[in-house]
Protein backbone atom coordinates (compact mmCIF):
# COMPACT_ATOMS: atom_id res chain seq x y z
CA UNK A 1 0.00 0.00 0.00
CA UNK A 2 2.46 2.23 0.82
CA UNK A 3 4.43 1.46 -2.71
CA UNK A 4 1.40 3.03 -4.47
CA UNK A 5 0.88 5.80 -2.49
CA UNK A 6 4.73 6.77 -3.14
CA UNK A 7 4.40 6.21 -6.45
CA UNK A 8 1.44 8.49 -6.99
CA UNK A 9 3.25 10.79 -5.25
CA UNK A 10 6.46 10.31 -7.54
CA UNK A 11 3.64 10.29 -10.41
CA UNK A 12 1.84 14.01 -9.56
CA UNK A 13 5.66 15.34 -8.26
CA UNK A 14 6.56 14.82 -11.99
CA UNK A 15 3.31 16.51 -13.33
CA UNK A 16 4.17 19.51 -11.34
CA UNK A 17 7.42 19.61 -12.01
CA UNK A 18 6.68 19.16 -16.16
CA UNK A 19 4.48 22.30 -16.07
CA UNK A 20 6.61 24.48 -13.68
CA UNK A 21 9.57 24.07 -16.78
CA UNK A 22 6.83 24.35 -19.48
CA UNK A 23 5.13 27.75 -17.64
CA UNK A 24 8.84 28.89 -17.40
CA UNK A 25 9.77 28.55 -20.65
CA UNK A 26 7.02 30.12 -22.52
CA UNK A 27 7.04 33.28 -19.51
CA UNK A 28 10.53 33.80 -20.62
CA UNK A 29 10.01 34.26 -24.37
CA UNK A 30 8.31 38.05 -24.82
CA UNK A 31 8.61 41.31 -25.92
CA UNK A 32 9.62 44.24 -23.56
CA UNK A 33 10.94 47.80 -24.53
CA UNK A 34 14.42 48.52 -24.16
CA UNK A 35 14.04 52.28 -25.01
CA UNK A 36 12.15 54.39 -26.39
CA UNK A 37 12.38 58.50 -27.22
CA UNK A 38 10.04 61.22 -27.29
CA UNK A 39 11.10 62.88 -31.04
CA UNK A 40 10.12 66.05 -32.87
CA UNK A 41 9.47 67.03 -36.49
CA UNK A 42 12.72 69.52 -36.66
CA UNK A 43 15.40 66.52 -36.16
CA UNK A 44 16.54 64.42 -38.70
CA UNK A 45 17.21 61.59 -36.70
CA UNK A 46 17.60 60.10 -32.53
CA UNK A 47 19.86 58.13 -30.92
CA UNK A 48 17.59 55.67 -28.57
CA UNK A 49 19.82 54.14 -25.55
CA UNK A 50 18.58 52.58 -22.93
CA UNK A 51 16.93 54.22 -19.48
CA UNK A 52 20.02 56.22 -17.47
CA UNK A 53 21.11 54.24 -15.13
CA UNK A 54 19.71 50.88 -16.76
CA UNK A 55 21.37 48.53 -18.92
CA UNK A 56 19.84 47.05 -21.76
CA UNK A 57 19.15 42.82 -21.84
CA UNK A 58 22.04 41.08 -22.66
CA UNK A 59 20.49 38.42 -24.22
CA UNK A 60 17.88 39.02 -27.09
CA UNK A 61 17.27 37.41 -29.86
CA UNK A 62 15.38 39.80 -31.46
CA UNK A 63 14.55 43.52 -32.44
CA UNK A 64 11.50 46.26 -33.88
CA UNK A 65 10.89 49.31 -33.40
CA UNK A 66 7.27 51.20 -32.75
CA UNK A 67 6.06 54.41 -32.90
CA UNK A 68 3.73 56.17 -31.31
CA UNK A 69 1.58 59.54 -31.73
CA UNK A 70 2.29 60.07 -35.75
CA UNK A 71 3.03 58.31 -38.71
CA UNK A 72 6.99 58.21 -39.19
CA UNK A 73 8.65 57.31 -42.54
CA UNK A 74 11.66 55.56 -41.42
CA UNK A 75 14.81 55.75 -44.06
CA UNK A 76 17.40 54.30 -41.71
CA UNK A 77 17.94 52.31 -38.77
CA UNK A 78 21.65 51.06 -37.45
CA UNK A 79 21.59 48.46 -34.76
CA UNK A 80 24.69 49.05 -32.81
CA UNK A 81 25.77 45.34 -31.53
CA UNK A 82 28.21 45.00 -28.78
CA UNK A 83 31.01 43.23 -29.94
CA UNK A 84 29.21 42.80 -33.57
CA UNK A 85 29.37 44.40 -36.26
CA UNK A 86 26.82 47.66 -36.57
CA UNK A 87 23.84 46.58 -38.96
CA UNK A 88 22.15 49.62 -41.08
CA UNK A 89 19.06 48.96 -42.51
CA UNK A 90 17.45 51.64 -45.31
CA UNK A 91 14.09 52.20 -46.55
CA UNK A 92 12.07 50.90 -43.59
CA UNK A 93 9.36 52.41 -45.05
CA UNK A 94 5.95 54.49 -43.52
CA UNK A 95 5.01 53.46 -39.87
CA UNK A 96 1.74 54.09 -39.33
CA UNK A 97 0.69 55.41 -35.46
CA UNK A 98 0.82 51.71 -33.10
CA UNK A 99 2.78 50.02 -36.32
CA UNK A 100 5.55 48.20 -36.04
CA UNK A 101 9.15 47.42 -38.37
CA UNK A 102 9.37 43.58 -39.10
CA UNK A 103 11.45 41.74 -37.03
CA UNK A 104 15.51 41.61 -37.38
CA UNK A 105 17.42 38.36 -36.15
CA UNK A 106 20.04 39.33 -33.27
CA UNK A 107 23.82 38.85 -34.37
CA UNK A 108 24.28 34.39 -33.61
CA UNK A 109 22.26 33.21 -31.34
CA UNK A 110 21.72 36.19 -28.99
CA UNK A 111 23.04 39.80 -28.87
CA UNK A 112 23.52 42.84 -26.68
CA UNK A 113 22.01 45.89 -28.35
CA UNK A 114 23.81 49.00 -27.15
CA UNK A 115 21.92 51.58 -29.21
CA UNK A 116 20.08 52.34 -32.12
CA UNK A 117 20.53 55.19 -34.23
CA UNK A 118 17.11 56.28 -36.87
CA UNK A 119 16.72 58.61 -39.12
CA UNK A 120 13.37 59.66 -39.72
CA UNK A 121 10.48 62.54 -40.88
CA UNK A 122 6.96 62.59 -39.18
CA UNK A 123 4.37 62.96 -41.37
CA UNK A 124 1.23 64.93 -41.43
CA UNK A 125 2.37 67.55 -39.56
CA UNK A 126 2.58 66.79 -36.10
CA UNK A 127 5.13 67.91 -34.05
CA UNK A 128 6.05 64.92 -32.12
CA UNK A 129 6.20 61.36 -31.94
CA UNK A 130 7.43 58.57 -29.66
CA UNK A 131 10.03 55.99 -31.16
CA UNK A 132 10.29 52.34 -29.18
CA UNK A 133 12.83 49.88 -29.54
CA UNK A 134 11.46 46.35 -28.44
CA UNK A 135 13.20 43.17 -27.76
CA UNK A 136 12.83 39.40 -28.12
CA UNK A 137 14.25 37.44 -25.05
Amino acid sequence: MKARYLGRGIGLASVVLLIALVGSASAKDQWFVLGEKAVKSMDPSAEIKAEEGKMWKEDIKKTKISVEGADVEITKVVLRWKGKKDETITNVGVLKSGGTTAEKDAPGREATLLSVGVQYKILNSKPTATIKVWGYD
